[in-house]
């Protein structure tokens, strides 16, 4: 423990600079706190607590509850979402792979580029977006035939200010009622819409961009969504499923832990450990997962749809 201590806190360890951040983002959360304690005190803002309380009405015929397909879709898009940020940073600061792979251009489908050689981490981060994307399109045809759409998409104004009340809640540490069973909260609900919308949309297209499949003869079309524009877009994207992956985790066990899981993985209202159970399952599944995405498990795979080589 004494050696690995050393190593972080070393000059030559790679994560030696950053172990400021940590403390750094301490002191500025509790700063934070204090001033949301001291501003939502003020007694016109009092009243704009009282006017927006933090959710917007849903429309009628919204739906009550969460179906099983989406307990399931949770746990793929949880599942790819992880693996893609672990195999995005591997391919960013692997500086000599240990592997590379090569299409098979005598599979069924066939691009206009010739084969080119990339790293086995590339193959599989695509591999995984491609995955995560069709995940991502069921989950979304799903949420429009069974009008759960109506939960994470604003219909009214009112969820801005509503999202504003709900900000300052949580971070003055009096946080919303938690009523998600029902209606999310108009910042769970921005902050969804902006997850499913937007920011899974500009992975993709950004990926896309910088992938071997974009087609490097469209001169027209690369003089408008330039390369250099995608990279500049794609790594902040990762940075704000971290950081959503993050916040989203710990309101989750800190706002009624067994009832929330239950909700995303058990399909009930109830405080049991069903969704727990299920939630814990799943976790197992994705350290696994993580461990065994390493080259000796990936060769094979990968050697399915290409050669794999030095």
């Amino acid at each position: 423990m004494s050696a690995l201590y050393k190593k972080l806190t070393s000059g030559d360890g790679k994560w030696a600079k950053l172990l400021w951040i940590v403390p750094a983002v301490l002191v500025v959360l509790a700063i934070l706190v204090f001033a949301a304690r001291w501003f939502v005190g003020l007694e016109g803002v009092k009243g704009f607590l009282q006017q927006y309380p933090g959710d917007s009405e849903l429309p009628e015929g919204a739906p009550v509850g969460f179906p099983a397909w989406l307990g399931w879709q949770h746990f793929f898009n949880a599942f790819f979402i992880v693996l893609i940020i672990r195999s995005g940073w591997q391919v960013r600061t692997t500086a000599r792979p240990q592997a590379y792979w090569t299409r098979n251009n005598k599979g069924l489908i066939r691009t206009k580029n010739p084969p080119k050689k990339i790293s086995l981490e590339l193959w599989f981060h695509l591999t995984l977006d491609a995955l995560w994307m069709i995940n991502g399109v069921i989950f979304v045809i799903l949420l429009f035939a069974t009008g759960q759409w109506m939960r994470i998409v604003p219909t009214s104004w009112d969820v801005f200010p509503n999202a504003v009340s709900a900000g300052l809640q949580y971070l003055s540490l009096n946080w919303p009622t938690d009523n998600g069973w029902v209606n999310y909260n108009s910042l769970q609900l921005l902050t969804y819409f902006v997850t499913v919308f937007i920011a899974a949309p500009l992975a993709f297209i950004t990926g896309l961009r910088m992938s071997g499949a974009w087609p490097k003869d469209a001169t027209k079309l690369n003089k408008i969504y330039k390369i250099e524009l995608a990279r500049a877009v794609h790594f902040p994207v990762m940075l704000y499923f971290v950081f959503f992956i993050i916040v989203h985790v710990t309101l989750v066990l800190a706002t009624g832990a067994l009832r929330n899981l239950n909700h995303m993985y058990g399909g009930s209202d109830e405080v049991n450990w069903w969704g727990f159970s299920i939630f814990a399952v799943s976790l197992v599944v994705m350290a696994a997962a993580w461990v065994l995405a390493q080259p000796l498990f990936l060769r094979p795979i990968a050697a399915l749809t290409g050669k794999v080589g030095r």
